[in-house]
């Protein structure tokens, strides 16, 4: 069975480039954005499994992002967690009408981003370290 494919739309190159190597480390497929239109155009290419989505992003923000893909059938469906330094019920209240899976509050913990993902997925991913929720209160189920 091939990898799942995660795209990670994150305009810090410090965090994407955390992400990137702990989530190949793990097994997944990993493609990378750092701004609305590169993100669309990737997750046409790709069509990914998961989009791990920041909301701060330069041209737009990730609601943009969440926006645009609803109109495309094929890419309307994927599941996205959004990973944002933006706190506060409106944000979170936003994101869970748009159909956004969970809501991490940055900074996120490896393992439990790891978590969520494999949780999202559905599917047994084997982790590099055990998964567990690090910090319960930081992480929204929408």
């Amino acid at each position: 069975m091939a990898n799942k494919k995660i795209l990670i739309v994150e305009d810090d190159p410090d965090i994407r480039k955390s992400m990137n190597v702990r989530l190949k480390a793990n097994g997944y497929d990993i493609f990378v954005a750092s701004d609305v239109i590169t993100a669309l155009m990737m997750a046409r290419k790709h069509e990914p499994d998961l989009i791990i989505l920041d909301l701060g992003l330069p041209g737009g923000d990730g609601f943009n992002v969440i926006d645009r893909l609803k109109i495309v059938p094929t890419l309307a469906l994927i599941p996205i967690i959004i990973v944002s330094g933006r706190t506060g019920l409106p944000n979170q209240k936003r994101a869970h009408e748009a159909g956004v899976q969970v809501f991490l509050q940055k900074p996120v913990e490896n393992a439990e981003l790891l978590a969520v993902i494999q949780k999202t997925l559905g599917g047994p991913v084997e982790l590099a370290k055990p998964a567990y929720l690090s910090k319960p209160a930081r992480k929204f189920l929408l």
